[in-house]
């Protein structure tokens, strides 16, 4: 039995879609792990599944009468939306997705939806064209700008026989988000978290630039974990596909001396900055006003110059430090040397060539060192679940750090 799921009251909303079918097996699992799972579905879903079948699993009523009373003196949406600590809808059709983002409630789930205050999450479910089309991706985007936890379909053969992104995420995935949701702390509340991102883009030329592999998501997952734990949060985010997390302030940036500026003005105030961005190290000395054409120029030296050390540059500022070291090589001596370099309380560091922990994976393993010594190597981990350790260990270490500062000699 699951300790962060057990005796939790999860409302299971289940939709008109084939995937329904797996919403039998999150039933289950969550059951499993001591869970109390009431279970709603549209009318559209029992065309798919039976109701019986989840109640036999639940061993609880199925509910799917909108005016139907749990008691005589229960209104049925009413006590399901207050008495629930998760809201899961999964699959979720395009329809839904549309009427929870304009607030109808024309059913049990949508009045549901409508009546708690519980934190949703949503599993769609659907054809690729239909999920990629612009009025789905406004719903999709409006409901995260609400607070919902979405997660993306995945790439899959569908029933349809096509091929493409519309296939609802595995149950063990949505097990995985309930269980982070219902884990979320707010013991960042009150505290201001500044997160760097991404690589820089160095123009060469109007097209060509100097640039690394970063992908972002890294720093993004940290934004999004100091958000979840109640801290108001800076994103400065260099170039990045990723989609900017909703309730972070975005301040986008290229160079590096872009985020040298932006990092400068933001960390005025803040009592934490995680520079998790792959700054460029170097820049062009003259960046060329037109396009070098291979034609006329044949081959072409490009001088560099160093871009400034953004973390060293803080050295005196009363933030608490956390850089991170990509390293393909000495990763504890190389990080330990940079973390006492430059001023900072502490640095994570990351073998970039070991498997699962390169730039654009979805998993991490890192180790954490501090200025006081200590070393925390951490197994390979979700991103996300890597930036809550970093979190952690940050709020072990803040208090530390604080009472070595110097005091005030204002009066």
């Amino acid at each position: 039995m699951d300790s962060v799921l057990a005796r939790k009251s999860i409302v299971l909303g289940v939709t008109g879609s084939i995937a329904a079918f797996k919403a039998v097996a999150l039933a289950s699992e969550l059951t499993k792990q001591g869970a109390v799972v009431d279970v709603v579905m549209t009318e559209a879903a029992t065309r798919f599944v039976a109701p019986l079948s989840f109640q036999a699993i639940t061993h609880r009523p199925v509910h799917t009468d909108m005016f139907a009373l749990l008691a005589e003196v229960e209104i049925g949406h009413v006590s399901l939306g207050q008495r629930a600590d998760v809201l899961v809808i999964a699959p979720a059709t395009a329809n839904v997705l549309a009427e929870l983002a304009t607030g109808l409630a024309d059913n049990l789930l949508l009045t549901t939806a409508l009546a708690t205050r519980a934190p949703t999450i949503i599993a769609p479910a659907m054809e690729p064209l239909m999920y990629s089309h612009p009025a789905t991706q406004a719903s999709v985007a409006r409901l995260r700008e609400w607070g919902a936890v979405v997660l993306e379909p995945v790439e899959g053969r569908l029933a349809s026989g096509r091929v493409g992104r519309g296939r609802m995420v595995e149950p063990a995935e949505i097990v995985e988000a309930i269980r982070a949701v219902l884990a979320r702390r707010q013991d960042y509340a009150g505290k201001r978290v500044v997160v760097t991102a991404g690589p820089n883009y160095e123009p060469i030329d109007p097209v060509r630039f100097i640039g690394n592999r970063s992908s972002g998501k890294m720093g993004y997952a940290v934004a999004e974990a100091a958000r979840d734990r109640g801290a108001e949060v800076t994103l400065v985010s260099g170039p990045s596909a990723l989609t900017p997390p909703a309730g972070v302030t975005v301040v986008p940036v290229e160079t590096a001396l872009e985020m040298q500026r932006a990092v400068e003005e933001a960390v005025a105030g803040a009592d934490v900055l995680l520079m998790a961005a792959a700054v460029a190290d170097y820049r062009a000395a003259e960046q060329v006003e037109r396009k070098i054409k291979r034609e006329k120029e044949g081959d072409v030296t490009i001088r560099l110059v160093r871009n400034p050390d953004i973390l060293a540059g803080l050295a005196g500022r009363p933030v608490f430090k956390v850089g991170f070291a990509a390293e393909t090589e000495d990763l504890l001596a190389n990080a330990r040397a940079k973390l006492e370099r430059k001023g900072a309380q502490m640095f994570v560091a990351n073998d970039v060539l070991a498997p699962g922990s390169g730039f654009g994976t979805d998993t991490n393993q890192v180790t954490l060192l501090d200025w006081l010594g200590g070393t925390t190597p951490l197994p390979l981990m979700s991103k996300r679940a890597v930036a809550d350790a970093i979190l952690d260990r940050v709020l072990e270490l803040l208090p530390i750090w604080r009472c070595t500062l110097s005091p005030d000699p204002s009066p």
